[in-house]
């Protein structure tokens, strides 16, 4: 049976998930650690953007390693300077690991792994590399365990081992350092490819529509001037930067092909059988791009989220995270960083294309994923633009 959450199931995967839902509760929404974690990492890709002078650069990379640098500090507790040759090798990794997610080699891979592991091919990389992450968090695991404020916990290994502490005379307990490690593992492929992808579209669409753009600028600048922090609780206060956010995850949602579910009985849905023990497959497009739910569903179109009055709103059909118990465990942590990190960068500068650019490729690049194709923007501060 699986470890961890993702693919888990029955107490396993109960035990886990209410884990993961409990330590981000503790750590996120209370103290705000989480999102004090955010916003250092939003300053400094201020820091990072202010430092292209305005010239074309790739966002991406400054982005990757700020949103694992997020993973790192809700499970290890700490972030990492950016030059620590470590943690360099851990976002290297984790771009190897998530390349190979989506390729035939990968899906073989999932059907055969037995086999797969003896046979050489482009999997292998990506198995050497997920492997190391592995290892990364498992080194994690045994420095806490010599330091560990198991009554005081300060992230998730720490909490994980006060529940294995708890539950170490429970003959059912499903709380090990084995699972521990999967979590980690998923936390860290889940949580770094949703979010750094996220934004990697909206800073694309937002320099393709520069008055949308602008009008998030504008919003932000009305509302909260020129400088001081601007908070998760504070979204209310900005419904169409709200509304452009959701529109981002709903134009380019990131996740094309879920991780497959299995039917518990015999269910008839709409004169359809599904038999127990079936395969099932959520298809988020047909929510996500459905023309009876979205007035213009293959536009960036800001108003799907606004009524009349210019009020947030949101609707039924917008599942980019999917639904139900399974719901991705993330969810929250990326609508923080998502939010946070794009008002801190649209409140100091203009993004504009690159000279000679008409317009960046909005066609994904389609695996299991939906990525945006490379691209460079120029980061102009408002002062100067």
């Amino acid at each position: 049976m699986s470890s961890g959450i993702v693919f888990a199931e029955g107490h396993i995967w109960k035990k886990q998930r209410q884990i993961g839902n409990a330590s981000l509760r503790l750590l996120g929404e209370g103290k705000k650690r989480i999102e004090n974690h955010v916003k250092e990492g939003a300053q400094q890709l201020v820091e990072i953007f202010a430092n292209s002078k305005g010239q074309p650069f790739d966002p991406s990379l400054p982005l990757i390693n700020t949103v694992s640098n997020v993973i790192c500090a809700f499970s290890f507790g700490h972030q990492f300077a950016l030059e620590d040759k470590s943690f360099q090798k851990l976002v290297e990794d984790l771009k190897t690991t998530i390349r190979g997610t989506g390729r035939v080699s990968h899906l073989l891979y999932e059907a055969f792994p037995s086999l797969m592991k003896r046979l050489p091919g482009p999997h292998q990389k990506s198995l050497v590399s997920a492997e190391r992450i592995l290892l990364f968090g498992r080194q994690e695991i045994e420095r806490h365990k010599q330091y560990q404020s198991l009554y005081e916990p300060q992230d998730f290994i720490d909490y994980y081992l006060l529940q294995m502490e708890k539950s170490k005379v429970d003959p059912t307990s499903v709380y090990n350092e084995e699972n521990l490690s999967v979590c980690l593992f998923e936390l860290f492929i889940g949580g770094t490819e949703t979010t750094h992808e996220s934004l990697m579209w909206a800073l694309l669409l937002l320099v393709n529509h520069p008055d949308i753009q602008e009008k998030v600028r504008k919003e932000i600048e009305d509302v909260f001037g020129a400088s001081g922090s601007i908070s998760y609780e504070d979204r209310h206060k900005l419904p169409y930067t709200q509304a452009v956010i959701h529109e981002t995850l709903r134009a380019k949602f990131v996740l094309f092909t879920p991780v497959p579910r299995q039917s518990l009985r015999d269910v008839t849905m709409q004169g359809f059988h599904i038999p127990k023990g079936a395969i099932i497959l959520n298809d988020l497009r047909s929510l996500l791009l459905d023309p009876e739910q979205w007035e213009t569903p293959l536009e960036f179109n800001p108003n799907h989220f606004l009524d009349e009055d210019g009020n947030f709103w949101t609707r039924e059909a917008f599942l980019p995270f999917g639904g139900g118990q399974r719901v991705c465990l993330g969810e929250k942590l990326t609508r923080i960083e998502l939010f946070i990190i794009l008002t801190s960068l649209l409140r100091t500068f203009h993004f504009q294309l690159s000279e000679g650019v008409e317009k960046l490729d909005e066609r994904p690049i389609v695996s299991m994923t939906l990525t945006s194709r490379p691209y460079k923007i120029c980061a102009v501060p408002h002062h100067t633009s």
